[in-house]
């Protein structure tokens, strides 16, 4: 059946804000989550893929209601997902795309989505705040963080010691993941450096472009577009490799997180969802080009050019089973550490892992 694309109006976002959301935690308060859990939502403007309906109208309506609906975000929670989006058999499943996690939650909740591609944090506070009603399926992005100098003093975790650094997410997890990796290299992130906080990856890049900073921790991909903007600039960190030295897993961004009863209605279908999901993420990290060119067509980042020089380095993975569980739990454990609220107040248990 060949596909329709319904783009309905979303809010619009401009690329840098949707590049600094993702590096930082989703921007839904527990509060938020918790009083929607309760019932009281407003639905959001949406953009979603739909079939055309055939002759069978009936038939047409019955494989609709059975689709696995999904919901990803802009950036590189969704970038696995792109091929799969693509591929002749998403006539089974309703893809929809959204500017912000908050617009996720209420339907999420309400059961009119079935599972989405959203910060890692954000699914344990889901969890929490649903009494159990979702599980995470799968880790999809890595770290995206990186540290970039327009300068050559840093080259070293040790050599941030004394400086300055400009960033975004205080009391998310960006700032988290910064004071850990300071702290386990002997740095007291109080004293011992300057960390300014910024509203935007945008701002922080400013103050660098104007001087008043040379030293910024910027999420993928407005990274590669920072490097094209600053001359000087360079990534003299890898945050994702500074945070394995120091936690003995990987740091993790982003995740798929499944509602429990949309999997136990159908554990075929959405074993074969996960088949074809490992799939796109395989051709997303070897057909850089292709999924440049899907990204673009499904509004996941704004231009090719840029999605095809960040895909490298957003770290899209297909990650499940026992290692899934450690590198979630040792983040989730540092975050719980700095604020409980951060992943909803208590550490999910063993059912929030899909076992497949």
């Amino acid at each position: 059946m060949k596909l329709k694309r319904v783009f309905a109006a979303v809010t619009a976002f401009t690329l840098c804000a949707s590049l600094a959301g993702c590096g930082a935690t989703a921007a839904v308060s527990e509060s938020t989550v918790e009083s929607v859990a309760e019932s009281t939502v407003e639905s959001a403007a949406e953009s979603t893929v739909e079939a055309e309906p055939a002759t069978d109208e009936s038939a047409d309506t019955d494989a609709a209601e059975a689709a696995l609906r999904i919901a990803g975000l802009k950036g590189p929670t969704t970038m696995g997902l792109v091929n799969l989006m693509a591929d002749e058999v998403a006539e089974n499943y309703n893809f929809t795309m959204y500017g912000a996690a908050d617009e996720i939650v209420p339907l999420l909740v309400k059961g009119e989505l079935d599972a989405a591609a959203v910060p890692a944090n954000l699914a344990a506070t889901l969890y929490n705040k649903t009494n159990g009603a979702v599980e995470v399926a799968c880790i999809n992005t890595l770290g995206v963080l990186y540290i970039v100098e327009n300068g050559e003093t840093v080259n070293s975790v040790e050599d941030l010691k004394g400086q300055t650094i400009v960033t975004t997410g205080k009391g998310a997890t960006p700032e988290y993941v910064l004071r850990y990796v300071l702290s386990e290299n002997g740095i007291d992130p109080d004293s011992d450096v300057t960390i300014e906080y910024c509203s935007e990856a945008t701002e922080a890049l400013s103050k660098v472009q104007a001087g008043e900073a040379t030293i910024a921790m910027l999420p993928q991909p407005f990274v590669t577009s920072a490097l094209s903007q600053v001359e000087g600039l360079r990534v003299a960190l890898d945050m994702n490799e500074e945070w394995q030295k120091v936690a003995g897993s990987k740091l993790v961004t982003g995740v798929l997180v499944v509602r429990k009863d949309a999997v136990e209605n159908d554990p075929e279908a959405f074993a074969a969802f996960m088949d074809g999901y490992a799939a796109s993420v395989e051709a997303a990290n070897n057909d850089l080009e292709g999924t440049a060119a899907l990204c673009e067509e499904y509004g996941i980042i704004a231009k090719a050019a840029l999605a095809q020089k960040a895909l490298p380095q957003c770290n899209i993975v297909f990650e499940t089973g026992d290692e899934m569980k450690t590198d979630l739990e040792t983040y989730f454990n540092v975050l719980y550490a700095a604020d409980p609220a951060s992943v909803g107040g208590t550490l999910p248990a063993d059912d929030f892992y899909y076992a497949g």
